[in-house]
């Protein structure tokens, strides 16, 4: 038998680099070619009295110790399009974009120069959904390659399909700036957008005017672009787009942008359907159809997340029992294969543990704490954690958290999200109110060190040791005393990672005891 061949993935890329570089300061444009790694430029910084400053993969580097004047500034405005109403700009035929900074009076003070690259062969992991004609969302973080994995389609229903596409391309990020838009999309047809408030506009234009097969959309940020997105769907054209959002949970909570996915309400069920579902008489259910019927997570420049049945996992979810998704890695990994960590096994084994030799370089060397916010300021979370100088940081993946947090008014409004949390051992703190004072000081008792009974942050760590040390060396570790509802997060914690625990002693010393489950 022979051996199975590799698939091998080749990737071009168009960058267009020396058009960029012909327009910048000639102190800028030397030390930029004289970088050995310049084919990883991301963009080029050109702040007023500031020193110019280059960003590549993983490092940023200055170029030159003089400052940026206003002539260097108006020296390259002078060689790119004009600004629109996004203080936006890019030079004609090429993917490069401008970005303008203002100051009051609206004079340029600041430029950002993102390089713009075609890059052919990044889709092979999403190729065939792309193929199918079903509707396509695409979610990812600033910077990922959503724009060029967007810009890639194009290009493959295009030349390769032979569909009818048009790109609505409202900052020109797509084709590029000018009137004739970059090879990078094939035969792809472009309207540009006059305003980014008139794109919703613009996308029903394309379906009622040019008689599409494709649509392809980059960033659905407001509601009547969501609502365009369901009317273009609903005419049987395939939608193609990118929205804000990290993933599709993100994407469920997000009252703007949920409708794409089918949308969420609450149902009052009736006593006998309540008792037959085994739930709650209020539950959270789908609205309607969602809009996309298959949606990607861009993980990193390497590996996606595949949701294939949009309808069926936002069910799932919202009953609080979401189904694997398939994860892709590019080979030589088997690209349907999930990475180890998000691989669940029933055997007994020591569990991984995201607290484990994890310090912040802050701080008296406390373990970061991790955790899920819903209905709760994550700004007021981040600037606390960060003015306190405290092992805190948030994580959009429930999956990962060591801690959710919510307020009262989202804990009773949403139980199946905090079901799935129970589900998977993620401790549940509520606040009474989402304010300021209430964040804060939340916030800060989590690093406290005064003593057990007064930081819930150093009582799951207690709790996170014990185990441990449990599974390290198969004995039996109690818990500092703590009242009846921190111990419950350390029970909790102990589930997680299949170690047993039950409470001890009398009040106030009732304590927890965690301890080796019996083998099997």
């Amino acid at each position: 038998m022979k051996a199975p061949q590799q698939e091998v993935i080749q990737k071009t890329v168009v960058d267009d680099l020396e058009v960029l570089l012909s327009i910048m300061p000639l102190y800028v444009q030397q030390p930029l070619r004289a970088q050995e790694n310049i084919s990883d430029l991301l963009e080029v910084i050109l702040d007023l009295g500031r020193p110019p400053e280059a960003r590549f993969l993983g490092v940023d580097v200055y170029l030159d110790s003089r400052e940026v004047t206003e002539e260097d500034l108006k020296f390259v405005v002078s060689g790119i399009g004009e600004f629109g109403a996004d203080n936006r700009a890019g030079i004609e035929r090429t993917l490069h974009r401008f970005s303008a900074i203002r100051n009051r009076k609206g004079k340029v003070i600041g430029i950002t120069c993102r390089v713009g690259r075609a890059v052919f062969g990044t889709i092979t992991q999403i190729d065939e959904f792309v193929r199918s004609g079903k509707s396509i969302l695409l979610l990812g973080r600033p910077g990922v390659g959503k724009t060029t994995m967007l810009r890639e389609v194009a290009r493959v229903l295009a030349d390769e399909v032979r569909k009818r596409v048009v790109v609505v391309d409202t900052s020109n990020e797509i084709a590029g700036d000018g009137d004739i838009p970059h090879p990078g999309i094939g035969h792809a047809r472009r309207m540009q957008v006059q305003t980014p408030s008139l794109q919703h506009d613009v996308m029903i234009e394309a379906v009622e005017n040019h008689m599409p097969e494709v649509i392809i959309i980059d960033e659905i940020g407001t509601e009547l672009e969501t609502e365009a997105a369901r009317t273009i769907a609903e005419r049987g054209v395939q939608l193609i787009a990118t929205a804000h959002g990290n993933t599709l949970e993100n994407l469920i909570m997000n009252p703007t942008l949920s409708d794409l996915v089918g949308g969420v309400q609450t149902v009052i069920l009736g006593d006998d359907e309540a008792r037959r579902r085994r739930t709650q008489k209020t539950v959270l259910e789908r609205k309607r159809p969602p809009t996309f019927d298959v949606v990607v997570e861009i993980k990193d420049w390497e590996n996606v997340v595949i949701h294939s049945d949009v309808a069926m996992v936002v069910d799932a979810w919202l009953r609080g029992t979401p189904p694997p998704a398939d994860v892709r890695w590019p080979q030589p990994r088997d690209r349907r294969q999930p990475p180890s960590e998000q691989v669940r096994t029933t055997e007994a084994s020591p569990p991984t543990f995201p607290w484990s030799q994890k310090e912040t370089e802050v701080g008296n060397s406390q373990h970061t704490l991790r955790l899920y916010s819903f209905g709760v300021s994550r700004g007021i979370i981040e600037q606390t954690a960060r003015s306190s100088r405290l092992g805190v940081e948030l994580t959009d993946n429930l999956k990962e958290a060591d801690l959710l947090v919510t307020s009262r008014a989202h804990y009773k409004r949403n139980s199946q999200l905090l079901k799935s949390a129970e589900e998977q051992g993620v401790p549940v703190h509520v606040l009474r109110k989402n304010t300021r004072a209430q964040v804060e000081q939340f916030v800060r008792r989590l690093g406290r060190n005064d003593g057990p009974h007064s930081s819930l942050g150093n009582a799951l760590q207690e709790a996170q040791d014990a185990v441990e040390h449990v599974w390290e060396a198969g004995a039996f570790v109690e818990l500092s005393p703590q009242r009846s509802y921190i111990r419950r997060q350390q029970h909790l914690i102990a589930s997680r990672y299949n170690v047993g625990s039950q409470s001890i002693g009398v009040e106030p010393d009732r304590r927890v005891m965690v301890f080796r489950p019996p083998a099997e």
